[in-house]
């Protein structure tokens, strides 16, 4: 079965790589992979970085009823605006790069595959590539 070729990657980072991935629908929010990425076997985090796409009260009560402190800057049409620790917010730009790396894969960046399986499986080779990167010279 041909899927559509546009998808939504949501991805959690660690250390700048890679560990884990959901795929949503091309016009599908990403508030859906929340907790898909949340029930993956890691370890809790203490934060979460995301951008004002994620913005929202509900949101918000979810991830510190998990206690996790949401890192999140308010959309500019809030009314009662809550302001995040902007220091820690600076760090989101190391995940940003992450998704620059693995879009340096041009069948990622263009995606060429027509089906869910093959964009995913290229997804898991080019995350893989990454990971090697940090285990080569690291003895």
């Amino acid at each position: 079965m041909v899927e559509p070729a546009h998808h939504r990657l949501s991805i959690a980072a660690q250390c700048r790589l890679p560990i884990g991935f959901i795929l949503t629908g091309g016009e599908a929010s990403d508030y859906a992979a929340v907790d898909d990425l949340m029930a993956l076997p890691l370890p809790k985090p203490d934060a979460l970085l995301a951008d004002k796409g994620y913005d929202g009260d509900r949101f918000r009560e979810n991830l510190l009823l998990r206690g996790i402190l949401p890192i999140i800057p308010p959309r500019s049409n809030r009314k009662a605006p809550v302001h995040p620790d902007y220091r820690r917010y600076k760090d989101r730009n190391r995940i940003e790069r992450m998704f620059g790396k693995l879009k340096q894969q041009r069948r990622i960046a263009t995606r060429y595959d027509k089906t869910v399986l093959s964009f995913e499986s290229f997804l898991n080779l080019a995350a893989a590539r990454l990971w090697l990167k940090s285990f080569v010279n690291a003895a």
